[in-house]
């Protein structure tokens, strides 16, 4: 009987974290998951917990839990990670964390005492890499918002474009726009290395994270504070290893930068892998290959962390000798300019897609039209697990938004800007404004 009674609290407890921005669906694996990183005690405050960002004393008054108690559970969780809180305006605001950029991450980044970390990455591996579950249930309907966008190598546009990089679209730019930085371990490598996968020799601590993010890393233990002067090194150094640059899918206030490898990188699977090409958001240019200058050496082809080049023998003319000729797949490059960082002649270089890739300028932005898409902006809205008003409501506003029609013409570039804004004005009318600072 005890045994139904757990499984029964994860079960709600899966349903609550699946409510969030990322969609986790049921399964055998996510309960065996939920099993090992909550206890029933965490598991029971997480189910009765806001879906959104709160204060400590919304907090208590929502779950009902003794203010001691409460402080307790929720300081072992935001230290395992399962929690996520953030100094804001003099305050500490609290949140169920998603499975990404959240559970997934922080759990693998976690080393250096008995976490069971072998055990950990084979849960994760098996649920996230479960066929038709995670990749299926966030990427499949063409969802154009995903919480992760690529960077181009900003030495690798060509000269006649580089002028119109924006700020946004350089790594070393949005380095300099903060003042706090943290190095941490990669969770994707740190992952495969327990898994006996990782075949690169690329160093496990480069995972870099800004402001609001790095304090909270630096806080709980998952991250070393660094100088500007370190990230920049560290930035440098990821460049001479070819490793993709993954930012958080924002213009403004960045929280991450992923150094990212061919062999580990999680969210590169998702599109090498389990072929879904919009799992991480494209920047805004194209390799393109000069094939007068190609010598056809094949470095590119090896350099490219989703395998969408190639190289063929070409005949230039009957009798001559076939020349090696490289093909690009610009339906699915990312424009990452890893595969120009290793070409010997500098043949390959980024230009501008022919449809600018509009990127959410905030991440309240991004989690709103995530979540708009993925069925969960209700919680979002109506936050309080606990009232049957809210529920009700959430219900109802669900149904609404999960309309295609709706969703699609929200989406719109013609009534997108509009939705946002209106979605500003009401986060002010509930007296929630600091959601607006993250």
């Amino acid at each position: 009987m005890g045994h139904m009674v757990a499984k029964d609290v994860y079960k709600q407890l899966g349903k609550k974290i699946d409510g969030l921005s990322v969609r986790v669906p049921w399964n055998n694996d996510f309960y065996s998951l939920l099993k090992e990183l909550y206890s029933l005690e965490e598991a029971e405050l997480l189910i009765k917990m806001p879906y959104a960002l709160s204060t400590l004393n919304r907090v208590q008054a929502i779950t009902g839990w003794e203010a001691t108690s409460l402080q307790k559970i929720l300081e072992n969780l935001c230290f395992k990670g399962l929690v996520i809180d953030l100094y804001l305006k003099d305050t500490y605001y609290y949140m169920p964390s998603p499975m990404v950029i959240g559970i997934y991450e922080f759990t693998m980044m976690r080393t250096g005492e008995p976490a069971n970390s072998k055990k950990r990455a084979e849960l994760l591996n098996t649920y996230i890499n479960s066929p038709d579950t995670f990749w299926a249930a966030n990427f499949s309907q063409q969802q154009k918002t995903s919480f992760m966008r690529t960077l181009p190598h900003e030495e690798i546009i060509h000269v006649s474009e580089y002028m119109e990089i924006l700020d946004y679209e350089k790594a070393t730019a949005l380095v300099e726009s903060f003042d706090k930085f943290a190095i941490a371990t990669c969770s994707c490598r740190h992952e495969k290395h327990h898994l006996g996968e990782k075949t690169c020799s690329t160093p496990l601590e480069m995972c870099s994270s800004f402001g609001q993010a790095a304090d909270y890393l630096v806080r709980r233990g998952l991250a070393k504070k660094v100088s500007k002067s370190k990230m920049l090194e560290n930035l440098a150094h990821a460049k001479e290893l070819g490793l993709v640059f993954n930012a958080d899918n924002i213009q403004n206030k960045i929280m991450y930068i992923c150094l990212c490898c061919k062999c580990c990188c999680t969210a590169l699977s998702g599109i090498s892998r389990h072929g879904f090409s919009n799992a991480i958001v494209t920047s805004n240019y194209l390799a393109h290959c000069d094939q007068d200058l190609c010598t056809g050496c094949g470095k590119c082809v090896k350099a490219c962390p989703i395998d969408v080049i190639t190289l063929e023998d070409v005949k230039v003319s009957e009798g001559s000798k076939p020349k090696k000729h490289v093909t690009i797949d610009h339906k699915l490059c990312l424009g990452c300019g890893v595969c120009g960082l290793k070409c010997p002649t500098h043949a390959i270089t980024l230009k501008h897609r022919p449809k600018k890739v509009i990127h959410p300028e905030t991440t309240f932005e991004r989690v709103i039209l995530q979540c708009l898409e993925r069925g969960t902006l209700q919680n979002q809205i109506f936050d309080n697990p606990q009232s049957i008003t809210e529920k009700t409501m959430r219900a109802v506003l669900g149904a609404f938004l999960n309309l295609p029609a709706v969703k699609r013409s929200l989406m719109s570039n013609t009534l997108r800007s509009v939705f946002l804004s209106t979605m500003k004005s009401g986060i002010k009318w509930m007296k929630r404004e600091w959601l607006l600072d993250v």
